[in-house]
């Protein structure tokens, strides 16, 4: 992990400017900045757009990161551009990124869609020049110890994708939130709109139909709807974009036999607290719990918020491969810590986890670590997995 623009910029110059290439939304904040991305992605294609999409971490395949037109790229194509990206001396996360602006520039889309990986001041996303639009989701505390610790100092690093003449496109938030926002929007030459705050949007989301699960969910189509209209994308083509986008592990259900399995990628504070109010109509004596966390999530929060809504509770630690995660602190959260502030059983790996959980209630939550429900839904759905990385 590296945060700065100098070497991504360097190496985007050397590789002619790929980034400067792309039409682009740019879409940053804490949670929802996946489920906007995709939104938007989907709005542009029904709009006859050719797409490309970037997002991060992945849940089984690398490839997913870099989507054209709604697949994952293929994987000779892959090949070719990170074999190109990797000839400079980048970090994980910069590599990848100039791959996927390679791999956009030269599938000519019409529009890419980038998701921020961290922050936004110091992403390597934040090279490219002034994108069509922009949006911050929500903000909430995650990465503390990287964007700071009080959610005024986090919007001023996501505040800072920000280009001159660029209006950001806000989703909710508290009054400081806003003005923190402001601040950094206006010294970058920026204006600033709030999406509860367009009427346009307000009317269309009255009867807008969701495609993915929960009343978050309804925030994010908001934001979407906005961008969607900003880069020319009429109203059908936005409902039409809305109802059928597809973001795996959002709210995802997937049927196991008789075992009804919930993935849902919450893994931090906010995320928790959304996915207990979505559960708060189940009887928790029928639903079973697969939790398990990396050390630098603020754990306790989040099972504190979930455990209530399940009786039976099973954690694990996410599956960490590289030592250098470790040794940075992404190393998993001791299941047993996690049992000894909320009574559980500890598993073995996440496999042992679910089959012990669906043996306990028809109903099954996973959630804590992308990487656990990364490492679910490939076995549930006999998927191939690359291995898994947190950046």
């Amino acid at each position: 992990m590296r945060l700065g623009l100098e070497p991504m910029a360097r190496a985007c110059a050397e590789e002619g400017h790929p980034e400067r290439a792309l039409p682009a939304v740019h879409v940053a904040g804490t949670n929802g900045k996946g489920s906007v991305s995709a939104m938007v992605e989907r709005i542009a294609r029904e709009s006859g757009l050719r797409t490309g999409l970037y997002t991060s971490p992945h849940l089984c395949r690398f490839a997913e990161r870099i989507r054209i037109d709604g697949a994952p790229i293929a994987g000779d194509a892959l090949d070719e551009h990170l074999a190109r990206a990797l000839r400079h001396e980048l970090s994980f996360f910069e590599t990848a990124t100039l791959a996927a602006f390679l791999a956009l520039r030269d599938a000519r889309v019409d529009l890419a869609v980038l998701e921020v990986g961290l922050g936004g001041r110091l992403d390597a996303t934040n090279v490219i020049p002034t994108p069509k639009a922009a949006a911050i989701t929500r903000i909430a505390l995650d990465h503390t110890q990287i964007l700071g610790n009080t959610l005024e100092a986090i919007a001023r690093e996501k505040a800072a994708i920000a280009k001159p003449g660029l209006d950001l496109v806000v989703g909710p938030c508290r009054a400081s939130v806003l003005a923190a926002i402001e601040e950094t929007a206006r010294a970058a030459g920026a204006t600033v709109s709030l999406a509860e705050h367009d009427a346009d949007a307000n009317r269309w989301l009255q009867h807008a139909s969701i495609g993915l699960a929960g009343e978050h969910q309804r925030d994010n189509a908001r934001i979407a709807y906005v961008l969607g209209r900003r880069v020319g994308a009429s109203e059908e083509a936005c409902a039409r974009g809305v109802a059928n986008v597809e973001w795996p592990a959002r709210l995802e259900t997937i049927r196991a036999g008789e075992t009804t399995v919930l993935l849902d990628a919450a893994h931090n504070p906010d995320g928790a607290a959304a996915l207990a109010r979505h559960l708060a109509s189940r009887d928790p004596s029928e639903t079973a719990l697969v939790f398990g966390t990396l050390a630098d999530k603020a754990w306790p929060e989040m099972i504190d918020a979930l455990a209530p809504r399940a009786a039976h509770r099973f954690y694990v630690a996410p599956h960490r491969g590289a030592a250098a995660d470790q040794a940075r602190g992404r190393a998993a959260t001791d299941p047993r810590a996690i049992a000894a502030r909320r009574d559980g059983t500890v598993a073995s790996d996440v496999g042992e986890a679910f089959e012990l959980a669906r043996r306990a209630a028809p109903f099954v939550v996973a959630c804590g670590s992308i990487n656990v429900v990364g490492e679910l839904r490939a076995r549930l759905l006999n998927l191939p997995r690359d291995p898994p990385i947190a950046l």
